[in-house]
Formats: C-alpha cells, structure tokens, sequence
C-alpha cells in the first residue's frame, strides 16, 4: 500500500512528516523505471554502429557493458552502402567492409573540409570520426568469410560483381583483372560460401570454392 498524506480525521490532511513546515514531505522516491511509449524490442542495426565504454586492464576500468544513450555512441553509414557485414582495425582505422561499398573510418581523428575541397586530419575526443568511402564501385556482398589479411594488406571477394579484390595502401585493386577475371565472373555467382585464407610461406590469396550443382 502506498500513501502520500496523513489524514487527522477532521478533514485536514497533510504531505509533510509531524505537519511541520519545514520537514521533508511524503515521497514514493526516485523512480527507477517507467513505462515507453513505443514497445521495447530488438533493433538490428544493419547501416550503422554503437559502441560501450572503454576497457583499459591496467587501471581495472572495464565499462565494456555500458551503454549510454545520453552520450554519442553510435555512428551510421549512408543505407546505400548496403548492411556492414565485417570490421577490420587497420593501425588506428576501422575498415568497415559492406556489401557495396568499402569505408573507412578514422578512430580518435576527424577530417576537416577546407575551402579547395582538400581534406586534413584533426585529433578530436570522437571516438569514430567521419567516414571516408575508398575508390571503386566493390563490396564484400554477403561473404565475409573470404576475409584475409596480411600485415596491412586485406583480401576478399565481391559475389555480386565477380570480382576478387585488395585493399592496400594505395586503395582497391580488382586483382582478379589479372588473367582470371572471366572465371571468377563466371563461378562466384554460383557459390553458396566462398572461403578465403592467405599462405604466410608462398605469400598468396587463396580462394575455396564448395562445388554447387546447377
């Protein structure tokens, strides 16, 4: 039961502990839920990313399950892009690699846009910063298991246009351009799964293709 007066049976009824004036009044307390308007349920973010707090093992702070609303926590990709289907972190970049487009995005830095369309980093406290497309029209479709890497170079494959591709310093390259661009066009359509690993010893991108009966 719960009551917020006291009530002197003559019909005064008062809010305040032994009526006085300056007692504190008759409260239920802090509320520690409420009801939404809107009904809770999962939400799939396809186009964009939230993050926690920080983890940092040597002063014990790990706030890995915090996730405040209140703070900007959350960065969202353009939907053309398709739904983000692998992360990669490259040196103090987050490789965000879609189905239709490859991102990157810059990690404790922001880019400024002067005047003659040039662009120069800038240190900020953002944790994600702006987002920069790479050159080319190629995404990794919905095989994120041809990822592979190695050192700062990354491999994988784009189903949806026949292609098998590289990001490097340099950018995108279309390796399969080279001698196989046919059989690729030809073969990737019709696989169900395609599995990528890289030979550390012959230094080379190798691709499994499961056999699909047509």
């Amino acid at each position: 039961p719960y009551y917020n007066c006291f009530s002197f049976g003559n019909g005064v009824e008062s809010n305040r502990v032994r009526d006085d004036f300056n007692e504190s009044y008759i409260l239920n307390g802090v509320k520690a839920s409420t009801v939404l308007e809107e009904p809770y349920e999962e939400e799939r973010r396809r186009h964009g990313l939230i993050y926690s707090g920080i983890y940092n093992s040597i002063s014990g702070i790990n706030n890995l399950n915090q996730f405040i609303a209140a703070e900007n926590i959350t960065k969202d990709l353009m939907p053309s892009y398709g739904s983000i289907q692998k992360l990669y972190a490259r040196d103090k970049d987050l490789i965000t690699l879609c189905e239709d487009k490859i991102i990157r995005i810059y990690v404790d830095k922001d880019i400024l846009y002067n005047a003659d369309g040039n662009t120069q980093l800038l240190s900020t406290n953002k944790v994600l910063g702006k987002e920069e497309p790479f050159r080319g029209n190629y995404g990794i479709s919905k095989n994120p298991e041809s990822f592979a890497n190695d050192s700062y170079r990354i491999y994988f494959t784009d189903k949806q246009r026949g292609a098998v591709l590289r990001l490097s310093r340099d950018g995108l390259t279309p390796i399969s351009e080279y001698g196989m661009s046919n059989y690729f066009k030809d073969n990737l359509s019709f696989a169900n799964e395609i599995i990528g690993s890289f030979d550390d010893r012959k230094g080379e991108y190798n691709i499994t293709l499961p056999h699909v009966d047509n």
